[in-house]
């Protein structure tokens, strides 16, 4: 049976997202999607919309509402009053209801309303167990999985040949732009000075941004170690992108960070700058964690997609 899904988004934009819709659909689901108007700058820390635009997009959602679906998905939760609202009233759709939070829709400024609107969804996804214990609600926990086709290991000596990085130097991933705020990158120059001082080996911090999702691989290989200081996270792809190819992790006690390096090798977790340091210079000398990679296959995108179907499923069959 296909399953026909109204996905309601603030930005379509995200590769996650436009991921989960492909990989659904691969399935046989079948999808619509509206997002919030108004100008966002993907990546950037601030919505870059006003109450107004969320205003706005009420009446789309309410006129799509009334088409052929078989429920309405809020991606976000700032998307998710729009979709309950539609389906507490049969004569503006009454459409069931999945809500996803992603994240800082929760622990960010808006978690009220998430937690609010997520009272009355059919179901609701959240991608870490942490999540699910601070919405302290019923709920699926299926993160955003990890495409092992794309990300899969390769010799760090060819991928640093192509980004023109130094032989003679170990490499430190911080897969993020240096301004947003909520990953943290002074933590991220603090541990690695801390770890330099530390070593007489040469540590290279590199920052990402701007790079196609597509060439990210290339970035993880070349690396020595990925560094994550985010203060608040849901299920951060980069560190399962790291273990899909297989490079160690050092990163804050975020998310579900601690759960996914459970037992892998040449990783550390920490909230304290200096064991961050010690198991960075620990992860730079081995260099590399071949038990990593089947740790990824838990979040790959081929199981949480059968998740969040069976999700959908169970959806339908109550509607």
């Amino acid at each position: 049976m296909a399953v026909r899904v109204l996905n309601l988004v603030t930005t379509p934009r995200s590769r996650f997202f436009r991921q989960q819709v492909a990989s659904l659909g691969e399935r046989g689901v079948e999808e619509t999607t509206l997002a919030v108007p108004g100008h966002h700058e993907y990546g950037s820390e601030n919505d870059g919309r006003n109450a107004l635009d969320y205003v706005r997009f009420l009446p789309a959602v309410l006129r799509y509402a009334h088409r052929e679906f078989d429920l309405v998905h809020a991606n976000y939760g700032l998307t998710a009053p729009h979709a309950v609202l539609q389906s507490t009233v049969p004569r503006l759709g009454g459409l069931p209801v999945v809500v996803s939070l992603w994240g800082s829709d929760l622990a960010g400024r808006y978690g009220t309303v998430s937690r609010l609107a997520c009272r009355f969804a059919d179901e609701v996804v959240v991608m870490s167990p942490a999540m699910a214990t601070d919405l302290d609600q019923q709920c699926h926990v299926v993160p955003h999985g990890v495409d092992l086709e794309l990300f899969a290991p390769e010799p760090a000596a060819d991928a640093r040949d192509r980004l023109g990085w130094r032989a003679d130097a170990s490499h430190v991933l911080f897969p993020y732009p240096e301004g947003r705020a909520v990953k943290d990158y002074p933590r991220a120059r603090r541990v690695v000075d801390l770890a330099q001082r530390r070593t007489d080996d040469d540590l290279v911090l590199h920052s990402v941004q701007g790079v196609a999702h597509e060439d990210m691989p290339t970035y993880y290989n070349a690396a020595d170690a990925l560094l994550l200081t985010s203060r608040r996270e849901g299920s951060p792809n980069a560190v399962k992108e790291a273990l899909a190819c297989e490079l160690p992790v050092v990163a804050t006690d975020v998310g579900d960070v601690r759960e996914r390096l459970a037992d892998v090798s040449a990783c550390r977790v920490s909230d304290v700058d200096t064991e961050l340091a010690d198991g960075l210079n620990d992860a730079v000398t081995v260099g590399a964690a071949p038990d990593a990679r089947e740790a990824a296959r838990e979040v790959s995108t081929d199981r949480c997609t059968d998740r969040l179907l069976d999700v959908y499923r169970a959806v339908v069959d109550d509607a």
